[in-house]
């Protein structure tokens, strides 16, 4: 009870800032716009959701478990969609938001769906290609800016390696496509845009993340290892291969991982270069979504959900693992 002054401050400043927030934001994505402000609808909405909000905050904070709820409610935020998204998968209704029966019958029906197949295994095809590129570059642009700090343009070369992350996917795809259309004018190559434009596409910008998440992880590295291996004899070759390379393969790991979700998901860039011979599947879900969401998208997503989730725990094991192992060799020296 000493912190009864505190708590109902904190309750009086969480309701202020529901109220006035809720207003604004009722305000910004209604389509009356201002217009609303004369409606008393929405001063009695905006004050229930501000009055509910603030009492569970400070219950919250009484039995002090604001983390708790904290958590809770991001963690609400983020994944229940997701378990809508599984839930309907096993309805038997072709209405996604009307439920029928629990069914399997979309799973039994997307393995005889051709064109769905065909689009997931492109995308998983071109993903993993951009990846892998991408990977290999951002590898070489990150030890170029942390080992060779000083050369001539180096930020000119940092400036212009990190731009695309702050490009419009609209300007870089249109970028591209005069790329590739110039490029088939000139030299005839490539002749037609599909599959191939994509992967050089998706590696290009992928490439800008790969190198951020790289060129953290080689901040953090003890260089005396390096030097040591150096004045030992190693050529800077071999000391990349046997000692830098261990030692970045979790940020190398996050990196492939990161371009292969942003290959996987894209659609904007992908739409510019692409040709009527290539179909990926956020492409053709979003064909589908604009006829209504195919029941099958959901089974096919549900699958998605399930082997990434299965992917990204191995992945934090290991890299977890290799961070344990890494910290006790820096305790050990």
């Amino acid at each position: 009870m000493n912190n009864l002054p505190l708590v109902m401050r904190s309750a009086l400043i969480v309701f202020i800032a529901a109220l006035f927030g809720s207003i604004v934001l009722s305000v910004l994505i209604s389509a009356s716009g201002f217009a609303l402000l004369g409606s008393a609808s929405l001063y009695v909405g905006c004050l229930l959701f501000s009055l509910i909000l603030t009492i569970i905050v400070t219950i919250a904070l009484l039995v002090r478990c604001l983390k708790g709820l904290i958590l809770l409610v991001v963690f609400s935020f983020l994944y229940i969609p997701m378990i809508i998204l599984i839930v309907y998968s096993f309805n038997s209704s072709r209405l996604v938001t009307v439920w029928a029966e629990f069914s399997t019958k979309w799973y039994v029906e997307l393995i005889h769906n051709d064109t769905l197949l065909k689009a997931v295994g492109l995308s998983l095809t071109i993903a993993a290609g951009a990846a892998s590129l991408s990977i290999v570059l951002g590898t070489l642009a990150a030890f170029t800016l942390i080992r060779f700090r000083r050369f001539r343009g180096s930020n000119l070369f940092s400036f212009m390696t990190t731009a695309p992350l702050v490009m419009p996917d609209v300007i870089t795809g249109l970028a591209l496509l005069l790329l590739f259309v110039g490029m088939g004018q000139a030299l005839g190559w490539p002749k037609e845009r599909g599959a191939l434009t994509i992967w050089m596409a998706h590696a290009t910008f992928c490439t800008a993340y790969v190198t951020v998440v790289i060129s953290a992880r080689l901040r953090e590295l003890d260089k005396s290892i390096e030097e040591a291996a150096l004045d030992l004899g190693a050529n800077p070759l071999k000391v990349f291969f046997i000692i830098t390379l261990p030692m970045i393969a979790p940020a190398l790991v996050s990196g492939w991982l990161l371009a292969f979700t942003l290959s996987l998901d894209d659609v904007v860039i992908a739409n510019f270069v692409t040709g009527p011979g290539a179909m990926t599947l956020p492409k053709l879900v979003f064909s589908k979504v604009r006829l209504g969401v195919d029941p099958q998208v959901n089974a096919l997503a549900t699958i998605i959900l399930l082997i990434v989730g299965i992917i990204g725990f191995m992945s934090w094991l290991w890299m977890r693992r290799a961070e344990k192992r890494h910290l006790r060799e820096i305790r050990m020296r």
